[in-house]
């Protein structure tokens, strides 16, 4: 179990939503948050990935693409519901991604199903502009 309460005070963080594991276009996403987790970790911003995979899946999806940080399973879109998030076309999970600031407030939301490379770049300048404001 992961709270956001866990890092009030200490880091901003990134939560993105992924629609499944072992898709081109998720696993694409998921490894260039990978490719940027030290960019992130530079300005003091935790990744956290969610999709409504089982936590067998995530399990040996991070395990296969070396993920460095957290991917958790949200069965049932109990936590994206929480976030306003709606199924895309009625049928496929959100794919969107929140900056929070170190106080849990959403500073930046980045929503596309298909211009994936965009939720890195929105979410790192997101992060890179709460560092900037210190």
């Amino acid at each position: 179990m992961v709270s956001l309460l866990d890092f009030r005070g200490k880091k901003n963080v990134v939560i993105f939503f992924y629609p499944k594991d072992n898709t081109a276009g998720c696993t694409s996403q998921s490894c260039s948050f990978r490719d940027n987790y030290a960019g992130f970790n530079a300005y003091n911003a935790q990744v956290i990935g969610i999709s409504d995979d089982s936590v067998k899946s995530h399990q040996g999806f991070a395990a296969e693409h070396k993920l460095p940080y957290p991917v958790l399973s949200d069965a049932g879109g109990k936590v994206r519901k929480s976030f306003g998030l709606k199924s895309f076309l009625g049928i496929l999970p959100p794919r969107a991604s929140f900056v929070i600031d170190q106080n849990g407030i959403i500073q930046h939301v980045f929503s596309s199903q298909v211009k994936i490379s965009r939720h890195i770049d929105e979410t790192l300048q997101a992060v890179q502009r709460l560092a900037g404001q210190k």
